[in-house]
């Protein structure tokens, strides 16, 4: 700027007219000292003001990027925690579904093995009372077939009219029972 100035200046004076600096009355020495003022003040500002606010700029900058990145590292393993716990998820409703499937299977078997049990507990019983009918009426008959013998020998003794002895009565006692097992 100065040396612009001094342009104007000789100029001014060649041309016969005041100079700017004539014209504003510009003292030289208060120049250069407003100049040094300046950088002075320019310096101070630099080092005391500018510097350490650029720095804590910088520093902010920084903290700022460090978070951003943390934030997007945090947000991968969001979503990677997010894909774990829905696999997690999905595997026990796998395991939770073999397990009322087995469940289901086992109860069945039971089921079937207690009806299979109770059909044959049935059976056992109805071949019992089977049993037990047939030897009733197998008892029934013999009884039968000893009262009937009994009442032909009575019968065939008071047609007789006559008095039998015990050999007689065994042996129409046992023709009698052979002739009515035929039967």
């Amino acid at each position: 700027m100065l040396p612009l100035l001094l342009a104007v200046t000789e100029a001014a004076a060649t041309t016969g007219e005041p100079s700017i600096v004539e014209k504003f009355g510009i003292e030289w020495h208060y120049v250069v000292w407003q100049i040094a003022s300046f950088l002075i003040l320019f310096v101070v500002l630099y080092k005391f003001g500018i510097k350490p606010t650029i720095a804590t700029m910088e520093a902010r900058n920084q903290k700022i990027e460090t978070g951003l990145k943390h934030a997007e590292e945090m947000q991968a393993k969001l979503a990677a925690t997010a894909q774990e716990s829905t696999q997690i998820i999905k595997q026990a409703q796998l395991e939770a579904q073999k397990f009322i499937d087995e469940a289901r299977r086992v109860a069945k078997d039971l089921s079937d093995k207690q009806q299979a049990e109770a059909l044959q507990r049935s059976a056992d019983m109805i071949a019992r009372a089977q049993q037990a009918s047939e030897l009733a009426h197998r008892k029934m008959l013999d009884q039968a077939r000893s009262e009937i013998a009994r009442l032909v020998v009575t019968t065939t003794e008071r047609v007789l009219a006559k008095q039998l002895t015990d050999a007689d009565r065994a042996a129409y006692n046992a023709t009698a029972t052979k002739e009515l097992s035929v039967l």
